[in-house]
């Protein structure tokens, strides 16, 4: 099977499932992409039991996606992440916002790996506590397309909707950036135990070298797109493509594997390149149409996600064990994302003020989308990787599906007024 072939197929089911889901559906789009995605699982591996001589797992098995995962999607949507964020929305809160972000994902990985990681030994499943962590970085990155469409839907106080919008994409993207500095450690340190001295090297160069390659090309391509009339919209779309495409390549040059560059581009370029909405006379940099397209390309790639999730599933080993220990990480999630919500949120109190719902609103609208699962199979094959694929979509399941549907439940409790109760859910549900 052909690399066209696979992309090919993969938009194609993309699309079949947002056009299923708008018209039949009419859910959540996480939600009712992940109904979809287990559908389609269950309908192929019928098929493969029916007709066995087709051989579809093995089609889909020859295929390795880490390719395109890893140069692509991944550094698509950070990129796109990192466009929409805008700094000048967020005002006073920003500083808030990026430490609490920095600071959940930080705590997030730590309980939920080390967790996870006590919990298996205690029984006797081997897994490494580098490999813990790396999970726990990997599912502490939240859906910031999920949770925006929910802050859209639902009444919160601007402040509240403004910090679960900026947490959500911080928290994603670091979390991201987290997962893959932790994996080059673990890949450098394999085989000896590895000095305080050669971590800091590490951490530096994924870092620090990501943050200066990323300012130094969204600079450039800044300048670039200001040289353009802002009417050119095709060309400054193909730059801004050409630029992810360029520092994908330039990161994995300099072994920078963390895809800050793609992040970092886009905030230099999203924001300093963004018009002032308030003033209909102002015209930014960048053309307004390359903020939709890259939101289309984000939306695009995560709803690509959830199919490639599916297929995935039915190359795997199916074990119980697997799926036990996936239903067990569920709470261990759900923990680690309450508890590293809580404690930032009590610590910055003592001089910002949070709505008393911000905890519970955080923790809940906090869904697991694609991008977990896209950051697993964009790893090297290693020992317990199954296990890990299995964990991370059984975790995914769960949030969304669950979460989902009790969200409405949690909102309206907190914030709806009964009378107009019918009317927002049938707005959550449309």
């Amino acid at each position: 099977m052909h690399l066209f072939d696979v992309v090919a197929v993969l938009i194609f089911l993309s699309g079949l499932f947002i056009f299923l889901n708008t018209f039949y559906l009419k859910l959540p789009s996480s939600v009712g992409m992940i109904i979809l995605t287990l559908l389609m699982s269950f309908t192929v591996l019928m098929i493969a039991l029916l007709f066995p001589h087709l051989n579809l797992a093995q089609h889909i098995k020859e295929f390795d996606f880490r390719d395109v995962l890893n140069q692509v999607v991944i550094s698509v949507i950070l990129f796109a992440g990192g466009l929409k964020m805008n700094m000048k929305r967020l005002g006073n809160l920003k500083v808030t916002v990026i430490v609490l972000s920095i600071v959940s994902a930080l705590l997030s990985t730590f309980v939920i790996g080390s967790l996870l990681y006590f919990i298996l030994s205690f029984l006797h499943i081997e897994m490494s506590y580098m490999f813990s962590l790396v999970f726990g970085a990997v599912i502490s990155s939240t859906d910031p397309i999920s949770a925006t469409n929910i802050t859209g839907k639902f009444p919160l106080p601007k402040s509240l909707e403004m910090k679960v919008e900026g947490e959500s994409l911080f928290n994603g993207a670091f979390s991201v950036v987290l997962a893959f500095v932790l994996y080059h450690i673990m890949q450098v340190s394999e085989g000896h135990e590895m000095i305080l001295l050669e971590v800091a090297r590490v951490v530096s160069i994924e870092i620090l070298g990501g943050v200066a390659i990323g300012i130094g090309m969204g600079y450039i391509g800044y300048l670039i797109l200001n040289y353009i009339d802002n009417d050119e919209m095709h060309i400054e779309v193909l730059i801004t493509i050409a630029m992810v495409m360029v520092g994908s390549f330039i990161s994995e040059y300099f072994a920078i594997y963390s895809k800050l560059v793609a992040l970092i581009m886009g905030l230099m370029i999203g924001n300093l390149g963004r018009v002032d909405q308030k003033d209909e006379s102002s015209k930014g940099v960048v053309n307004a149409y390359v903020y939709k397209f890259w939101n289309l390309m984000e939306q695009t790639m995560a709803v690509l996600l959830f199919v490639l999730m599916g297929l995935e599933m039915l190359v795997i080993e199916w074990r119980m064990d697997y799926f036990a220990v996936g239903f067990l990480a569920v709470n261990i999630v759900w923990f680690g994302r309450w508890l590293s919500v809580y404690l930032p949120v009590k610590m910055l109190s003592q001089n910002v003020a949070f709505h008393k719902n911000t905890v519970s609103v955080m923790t809940w609208s906090a869904f697991r989308g694609g991008l977990p699962i896209a950051l697993i199979l964009a790893l090297d094959h290693f020992t317990g990787k199954e296990m890990m694929i299995t964990m991370t979509y059984v975790v995914i399941v769960c949030s969304i599906l669950f979460q989902g549907f009790t969200l409405p439940m949690m909102m309206r409790e907190r914030f709806f007024n009964p009378n107009e109760d019918k009317k927002i859910l049938k707005k959550y549900f449309s």
